[in-house]
Order: structure tokens, then C-alpha cells, then sequence
């Protein structure tokens, strides 16, 4: 093996180390890093909160065809949910008595259409997607979790609301930066 070959490959098993003891520390301090354009990119730390309207939380999404093409695609990293999924990071945004309306032209919540969140047929990674719909109060174990920054999320508006045993920990945002637009600028998250 030539110099520069054997330390090309001594580099990359490095990283490759690193980055997963990094991961491993991460898991174990109750940190979550998020690199999706769903909610800001950054660090979300779990936290000993009541889910409420406003909240990020980090649950299992249900097992459906939609989340089995995207882990297929890699758009969904696979981990310990049921069905093989990661978990994801939402927003609360409805919770018990809340009215909630989901069809092809959005999300209503109390009568009130929520922008960026029309039902797609396919999203960018060309996975089609269901065409759900709802029309109802929730109950006290139920909650629509949404990430509005992403007209392409995979969230409540293709499955509906979210039972509470689906819910696995309220996190918040430690650090986060806005790669979502144009001018992305850095912001510490003071909670």
C-alpha cells in the first residue's frame, strides 16, 4: 500500500470512529441532532416537560408504506421504532379538543388553514405519498405533530394525528441555525 493510500484510509477510519462515538455520546446525554429541513437544523436536548401546543417532541412514526419507501430511498434513517424507523422530530400543534381538518389543500386546526402544509402526491426523493383525511375533535392521548417550515415533510398530513404512546421524549432546541432560506444565520436557542 502506497503513503498516500494507507493514510487516506487510516483518515477516513478516524472519522468513521469519531463520528460514531460522537453519535453514542450524543444518544447517552439525551442530545438530538437535527440535519432535516423539517424543523432547524441543530441540537435538541430531551427535557423533563408536559406535551403541549408548541412543543418538539421526538416519537415513532406509525408503520405505513410511505415511511417504508423512505427508508428504502434513505430519506428516513432506520433505528428502534416499530417497522425498523428512526424516530423523527416534530412540532405539537394540536392537542386534546383541538378540531383538526386535514385534506388535499391542508391542515385546519380550530378553523384555521395552516400555511406550507397542503398534502404533495410525491415528494422531492419521489416517494408517493397517501392522501389522507380527517375531519374530528381530538381526544386526550392524541396529537398532530407538523413541521410547517417544509411544504415536503413527512408528517401528520399524509397519517393523521399521533398517539401519546408514540411520543417518546419533549426536546428542545439547544443550538440551532436556519438552513431552510437563503440568509442562513446562526442562533443560540435560550430555553
Amino acid at each position: 500500500m502506497t503513503k498516500p493510500l494507507k493514510m487516506l484510509t487510516v483518515s477516513v477510519l478516524t472519522i468513521s470512529i469519531g463520528l460514531f462515538v460522537l453519535s453514542i455520546g450524543f444518544r447517552v446525554s439525551g442530545i438530538y441532532l437535527n440535519t432535516t429541513a423539517s424543523l432547524p437544523v441543530g441540537f435538541y436536548r430531551i427535557v423533563d416537560a408536559p406535551i403541549t401546543k408548541g412543543a418538539y417532541v421526538a416519537f415513532c412514526p406509525p408503520q405505513m408504506d410511505g415511511f417504508d419507501r423512505a427508508m428504502e430511498r434513505g430519506v428516513l434513517f432506520s433505528g428502534d421504532c416499530p417497522g425498523g424507523y428512526g424516530q423523527l422530530l416534530k412540532q405539537v400543534y394540536a392537542v386534546e379538543n383541538d378540531h383538526v381538518r386535514i385534506d388535499r389543500a391542508g391542515i385546519g386546526i380550530n378553523g384555521e388553514l395552516l400555511p406550507n402544509t397542503a398534502q404533495v402526491a410525491t415528494n422531492p426523493a419521489v416517494i408517493q405519498l397517501p392522501q389522507y383525511t380527517l375531519d374530528a375533535v381530538l381526544n386526550e392521548s392524541e396529537y398532530l405533530l407538523l413541521a410547517d417550515l417544509h411544504p415536503h415533510s413527512l408528517d401528520a398530513r399524509y397519517f393523521g394525528p399521533s398517539h401519546q404512546s408514540q411520543i417518546l421524549h419533549v426536546v428542545r432546541a439547544q443550538f440551532t441555525w436556519h438552513s431552510h432560506n437563503k440568509e442562513s444565520h446562526h442562533e443560540k436557542t435560550r430555553q
